[in-house]
């Protein structure tokens, strides 16, 4: 068995059967998983598959995103849970009993029904009642056939003796052998029947041994990964060794060669923006800077850029988010009034994640406010390659939502699609949902965390083709219709006084708003 796979992701990607096989060995279902070493996800991926928790850790950004990646897109076999009432039927009809009545509750602990192999003896064969039993329910099928074939022969056959096959040379006995010759057929594909219930039997009731890389699966149903998270990113640098077992530090330059002088996480991130530019929903819609960002000396602010506008040129205030934390509206709110105590046209708000709240901050007093979603591509640091294209800033609109209330007391909620900034005119205009790849709700939002109760998918190029193709399988079109929709299901009135709305483009830029209702 080799060390990699055919088509690696990574360079030091492990074969899965390696990991597979250690895996099923060591642990059971719903055990948790360890690996500090995360390299392309292979573990990750493995421990997925069959029903085993993981954590997995890794120094490297790309290892990171690579295994998230890899495990977000794989598709699963659904297993049958033994603690399912689906698992208890296989399970009876695997050992020939009568199925457990006992309550389910999905467990995954209690493991999944398993194919098994049994050990045959003559004690087990010896013991078998049911053999008698399967023998008696077949007699009265056999015997007949047995007497028209011996009637027809002329013969005194016993059924141990009956032939497969009968032929002869007398020309008096040929209309007779015809005759023989169908009930020879229909008789030995009774007896094959019977045969087969009774090895059933036999190895039903011997010893077995469980083939735990053999669950039964559902060949109906497909299963993707379960929910997982990235907890965090260190912000802490990690020093490495040479070869005479001394420290080194990435950031200092080492025999000429090094990273750029003075060059940090607000520099690269300036470097990338001078390149890309910033983009929107539409191709056309793109802020290309005719100079800078070069830096300002701002507490919020850190560069100023220009760019033209309907042939005017507008002065741009440039802010940067943490590279590990999130954008909160007060820190807008802080950066758009120290731009507008300077001069700036606008500002544009870099940052990987804002909150919540955020997204209902667009503009102060005659300062509008871009919120531009940093790519998390540019965690890579130096190994991004700066080409200038790709979508590293994304400024991504504010959804246009109706907050629908039904006769029963419901709500419903209605996307008609995302209100966005036109750098070319400077005026914010309406798109319609066409934009609009999915969206979800949380019909109690905590203010905390957002959590997925509803999930609508719009999208263009034939959106319900595409997961029949993804999945490899046919989607019932009824179900779909549910989720291919601009208008929500009803919902109850949340307790929290609040639900969020997460819509999310064709190029995976996501925003979210809060409503009180």
């Amino acid at each position: 068995m080799g060390t990699a796979e055919r088509d690696k992701v990574y360079v030091v990607q492990t074969v899965s059967r390696i990991v597979q096989r250690c895996l099923l060995m060591a642990t059971d279902p719903g055990d948790l998983v360890l690996d500090p070493t995360c390299g392309s996800g292979t573990t990750a991926a493995v421990a997925e598959q069959w029903g085993r928790r993981w954590i997995t850790v890794d120094t490297s950004r790309v290892a990171l995103a690579l295994a998230r990646a890899r495990v977000m897109g794989a598709r699963y076999p659904y297993y049958l849970l033994a603690d399912s009432p689906e698992g208890q039927q296989k399970e009876g009809e695997v050992t020939r009993t009568i199925p457990s009545s006992q309550p389910t509750y999905g467990k995954i602990r209690h493991g999944f029904v398993y194919e098994r192999v049994p050990h045959i003896t003559l004690k087990s064969i010896a013991n078998n009642r049911e053999i008698d039993i399967i023998w008696e329910k077949w007699q009265p099928n056999l015997e007949p056939i047995r007497k028209q074939i011996n009637e027809a022969l002329g013969k005194d056959w016993h059924e141990w003796q009956i032939p497969r096959e009968y032929a002869t040379e007398d020309l008096e006995e040929v209309r007779d052998v015809v005759e023989a010759v169908g009930f020879l057929h229909e008789w030995w594909k009774a007896r094959v029947a019977r045969q087969k219930e009774i090895d059933a039997s036999i190895a039903a009731g011997a010893d077995f041994e469980f083939l735990y890389d053999k669950p039964y699966d559902d060949k109906k149903k497909v299963r993707v990964a379960g929910p997982f998270t990235v907890e965090s990113l260190s912000p802490h640098r990690t020093l490495g060794m040479d070869e005479n077992d001394e420290l080194v530090d990435p950031l200092q330059p080492r025999n000429g060669v090094g990273p750029k002088e003075g060059q940090d996480f607000v520099g690269m991130i300036l470097e990338n923006l001078q390149s890309a530019g910033v983009q929107q929903a539409h191709k056309e819609d793109r802020i290309v800077f005719t100079s800078g960002p070069t830096g300002w000396p701002g507490h919020y602010v850190c560069a100023e850029a220009r760019y033209d506008e309907s042939g005017l040129s507008k002065r741009a205030a440039i802010f940067i988010g943490p590279e590990f934390g999130t954008v909160s509206r007060p820190d807008l709110v802080a950066a758009a009034r120290e731009a507008g105590d300077a001069g700036f046209d606008v500002l544009i708000a870099c940052a990987f994640n804002y909150d919540a709240h955020s997204s209902e901050f667009d503009k102060l007093g005659r300062v509008p406010v871009l919120k531009a979603r940093m790519n998390a591509d540019l965690h890579m640091g130096d190994e991004l390659k700066n080409t200038g294209k790709g979508n590293l800033f994304v400024i991504f609109g504010e959804p246009d939502i109706d907050v629908i209330y039904t006769a029963d007391d419901e709500i419903q909620i209605k996307v008609k699609g995302v209100d966005v900034f036109d750098p070319k005119s400077g005026e914010v205009r309406s798109d319609g949902a066409d934009g609009i790849a999915c969206w979800f709700i949380d019909t109690d939002y905590n203010e905390e965390s957002f959590f997925v109760r509803h999930a609508y998918f719009l999208g263009q190029n034939d959106p319900y083709k595409s997961l029949k193709t993804s999945l490899k399988a046919e989607i019932n079109e009824e179900a779909w219709s549910t989720l291919n929709s601009d208008v929500s299901r009803p919902f109850n009135k949340p307790e929290s006084g609040r639900i969020a709305v997460k819509v999310i483009n064709h190029l995976g830029d996501e925003v979210m708003k809060v409503f009180r209702v």
